[in-house]
Formats: C-alpha cells, sequence, structure tokens
C-alpha cells in the first residue's frame, strides 16, 4: 500500500527557508516521480514542481523559479523540497504526490494517483 507522508511545514519570516520532506512507503521510491503541489486558500490546487524517478526535476510555476528545488534520497525513500527566499504569496499548504513511471513527470494532479496529506506553508512577518 502505497503512502506518502508530508513534514516540515510552518511558520517563516518573508526571505526565510524551509525543507519539507515527503516519505514514502509501500514501494522503494526508485520507481517513482514525485512532485509537489500547493492549494492557497481560495484557489486551485497548481503543481510546483516534480522530480522524476532518476532524479531530473521539471519546474512547473514560474514564480518559484530560483527560489525553490527538489531533491531525492532513494535509500531513505525521502523527497525534499527546499524553499529558499520565501513570500507571503507561497503561504499555502503544500501536498507531495506520486506516480509510477521511468524518467518522467507529469504536471497535472489526476495524473497523480497517491498523495500526502499536506502540510502548511505560511510566510508571515
Amino acid at each position: 500500500q502505497l503512502q506518502l507522508v508530508e513534514s516540515g511545514g510552518g511558520l517563516v519570516q518573508p526571505g526565510g527557508s524551509l525543507r519539507l520532506s515527503c516519505v514514502l512507503s509501500g514501494f522503494t521510491l526508485d520507481y517513482y516521480a514525485i512532485a509537489w503541489f500547493r492549494q492557497a486558500p481560495g484557489k486551485e490546487r497548481e503543481a510546483v514542481l516534480c522530480i522524476s524517478s532518476s532524479g531530473g526535476v521539471t519546474n512547473y510555476a514560474d514564480s518559484v523559479k530560483g527560489r525553490f528545488t527538489s531533491s531525492r534520497d532513494n535509500a531513505k525513500n525521502t523527497v525534499y523540497l527546499q524553499m529558499n527566499s520565501l513570500k507571503p504569496e507561497d503561504t499555502a499548504v503544500y501536498y507531495c504526490a506520486a506516480h509510477r513511471g521511468f524518467d518522467v513527470c507529469y504536471g497535472f494532479a489526476a495524473d497523480f494517483p497517491s498523495w500526502g496529506q499536506g502540510t502548511q506553508v505560511t510566510v508571515s512577518s
């Protein structure tokens, strides 16, 4: 049974950094692409970025380019979202999601059969 659990969210001041973690259980991470989505109040869920099974990162949100990146530690079944230079508009619930595939990343929520519960990120002074 594939499960994902996010952690690392919290309150941070503008310009600060957070690192979110997504831990996969049930199957080895090696076979999965992991994407990060976020949803702010009153807005639709949007794809942020995705890291493929081979480690390639695809950025889907221009607003986070140069500030967010992702990495993976397959031995620990963990994917990280490093968030730097945070802005108030980054405030959202952040979700990780997984789909199986070789060296590919999809950017639509419907492509991801497995989701975590989400972790709240609040950027405020």
